[in-house]
């Protein structure tokens, strides 16, 4: 009985979960489907809108660390809960915002309010999930922030067109606040599963978990990687939309009808990462990671060159699937080689240079728009973080000892 109820509790935690994630990435792709009539409303040139997107970035990237901690501190479900009212908040006061100023603060702190969720939400994979069910569980969970970008332009494309942006803002983050409420209900405190963990070497193992992994190479390594990959990933994100607008020529019902369908490939790549990494490059990851960084370079130029929107977004959607090969990879090896106090920190760590990545590119594209005029250097940029990528994941070795082996 008592194995079916835990089992219960993991089956409702990852799917509120997984929910929880798909809510956060429709609330971050409302800013940029609402670019252009942001832009419009307050006069701004694409380095300002840049800046809109990477204030959130900045934010969001300086809470992983903390909040992967307070999660291995105190358990998930409070920090989850958190998380989740505070970023539909600050969804919701973004339609308050008067000056280009004020919405740049709106972004950052929305950003920090987010920030904590991502290692708060893989720690509470490790509170319910077997060590080694937990790399196939966290890259599943992790399919939702595509399943999410994908649903997003479905939802707010039309928001935006029939509410105008500042009540399509306003209408989701009281959604996300209904949202924290049913976590609440239904997810029961899962404490931290070392907490009986007893005797001295339990003491002096939790005393210094941080100071164990600010030593460890690989982590350092994922993190590198994961940002530029990320470039790619936040670079695509936050400025498809405005690109298929002025440069492809297409109308917003119609970007939103397109730009879902290289999710598609992402989530289901994302989903089943987990398993093709456990099942087919066990201690031999980087070349899983090294293969999808260098074809997420080669179908990025091809989807730059591509001369219809048919094959655009078909290349396009090869370079989701292959990028978010890495984000599974990147974010499942720590699951599979930190100890269980360590698990929420670790994931900060690595998910702090994807989300470093997202205060960069953004703005670096945003200032070669509007220094070049076109979106052909932002391309070249893009594919230079590939080729960085690939030259870092060559340095990795997985087959290393994990960081914290039990004692004798």
């Amino acid at each position: 009985m008592a194995e079916l109820s835990n089992r219960k509790t993991g089956i409702v935690a990852f799917v509120l979960l997984y929910v929880a994630y798909c809510i956060s990435y429709i609330d971050r792709a409302a800013i940029s489907l609402a670019l252009a009539q942001i832009g419009k409303d307050f006069n701004l040139q694409a380095a300002d809108l840049g800046i809109v997107i990477s204030a959130f970035f900045l934010g969001y990237a300086a809470m992983q660390v903390p909040g992967g901690w307070l999660s291995d501190r105190f358990g998930s479900k409070y920090v989850v809960i958190v998380t989740i009212v505070m970023w539909s908040l600050f969804t919701a006061f973004t339609r308050l915002a008067w000056s280009l100023t004020s919405l740049i603060a709106i972004r950052f702190v929305f950003g920090i309010a987010e920030g904590g969720f991502p290692p708060a939400s893989i720690r509470a994979i490790a509170e319910v999930f077997k060590r080694d069910s937990r790399p196939k569980m966290s890259a599943l969970l992790l399919s939702s922030n595509y399943a999410g970008s994908m649903v997003a332009p479905l939802i707010m494309a039309p928001l935006i067109v029939w509410l105008g942006w500042r009540h399509a803002f306003n209408a989701i983050g009281i959604a996300g606040i209904v949202f924290a409420v049913i976590y609440f209900v239904f997810v029961p405190y899962l404490g931290r599963p070392d907490k009986a963990a007893t005797g001295p070497s339990a003491k002096a193992e939790q005393r210094a978990p941080m100071r164990e992994l600010m030593r460890n190479p690989l982590l350092w390594q994922l993190m590198v990687v994961w940002f530029g990959l990320s470039c790619v990933n936040k670079g695509l994100d936050s400025w498809m939309p405005l690109y298929l607008l002025q440069q492809r020529g297409l109308d917003l019902k119609t970007v939103g009808v397109v730009a879902p369908i290289p999710f598609v490939m992402a989530t289901f790549a994302t989903a089943i990462g987990g398993w093709v990494m456990t099942t087919f490059f066990a201690e031999r990851e980087k070349y899983l990671l090294i293969g999808s960084s260098a074809l997420t370079g080669i179908f990025l130029y091809a989807m730059y060159k591509a001369e219809t929107i048919t094959v655009l977004i078909a290349y396009q959607s090869l370079v989701y699937f292959f990028k978010s090969f890495v984000l599974a990879a990147v974010i499942a090896l720590p699951t599979k080689l930190l100890r269980d106090d360590q698990i929420g920190s670790g994931v900060g760590m690595v998910n702090l240079g994807g989300q470093s990545a997202g205060f960069v590119a953004p703005a670096a594209i945003g200032f070669i728009v509007t220094g070049t005029g076109s979106f052909d250097a932002a391309f070249g940029f893009l594919v230079a973080m590939t080729a960085l990528s690939v030259v870092v994941a060559t340095t990795i070795n997985t087959a290393q000892p994990k960081l914290a082996p039990k004692p004798a």
